[in-house]
């Protein structure tokens, strides 16, 4: 992890984004692992910077739901989605995403229409990602693609939601060694196709078959 230059004002916007990233960074990469206690002068060491930018991420990652704070205690990371969050958590995406495909197939611009197919066209041609052979890289696919589909829709609040789920869902598949590359290019292709093509049914069917498809991947490991 790189440190974050603390050299700067403290009330610089940018020290306290740079301090989130990294933090974010240490979670998701696993460095920082579920339900493990933070340790603020130790990450400070790390990154090399004061307590206070610090104590104004976790703020922010606690509204993620990526940290919870308890009385006299300081933070934890949060634990991995049991089997019922998991499943409340599809329920929202089934709720939202459809939808979101359904109107990003109605809506998108051609700016937009052309980064989905840029994303899915880097994905699928990098070097061993059918294979998951990287899982950072095929993790970063799939929030950017959902995202560009949120966006794509119109609905920044739809975008929002969809990026706390993520957070949880890559710390999921991190803790129980989900392989879901190869299946989920397949279905990204058949979202973007419809979506590109204007194809506002087939882009609402093919949303939906790929979160039903991605749930039963993923509820295959949760421990019961």
């Amino acid at each position: 992890m790189a440190r974050v230059d603390d050299r700067r004002d403290p009330d610089d916007p940018s020290l306290a984004e740079n301090v989130y990233e990294g933090l974010v960074s240490l979670i998701l990469s696993n460095e920082l692992p579920a339900d493990a206690r933070v340790n603020i002068n130790a990450i400070g060491k790390r990154l090399d910077v004061s307590p206070t930018p610090i104590r104004e991420a976790l703020t922010r990652l606690e509204d993620a739901g990526l940290v919870r704070k308890t009385h006299l205690k300081g933070y934890r990371t949060t634990p991995v989605l049991t089997s019922r969050e998991l499943a409340d958590l599809y329920d929202l995406r089934l709720l939202l995403e459809p939808v979101s495909a359904r109107r990003a197939a109605e809506r998108a611009t051609p700016q937009e229409r052309d980064a989905l197919a840029t994303e899915l066209h880097r994905y699928a041609n990098a070097p061993g990602s059918a294979e998951l052979t990287d899982y950072a890289r095929f993790s970063e696919h799939d929030a950017l693609l959902h995202q560009l589909i949120a966006r794509a829709s119109g609905n920044l609040a739809v975008a929002r939601a969809l990026e706390r789920t993520h957070f949880h869902l890559h710390a999921f598949r991190l803790a129980y060694d989900v392989e879901t590359g190869e299946a989920t290019l397949e279905e990204h292709v058949r979202i973007v196709e419809t979506i590109i093509a204007g194809d506002a049914d087939g882009a609402e069917a093919a949303m939906t078959e790929h979160l039903r498809a991605a749930q039963d991947r993923l509820s295959t490991r949760t421990p019961e």
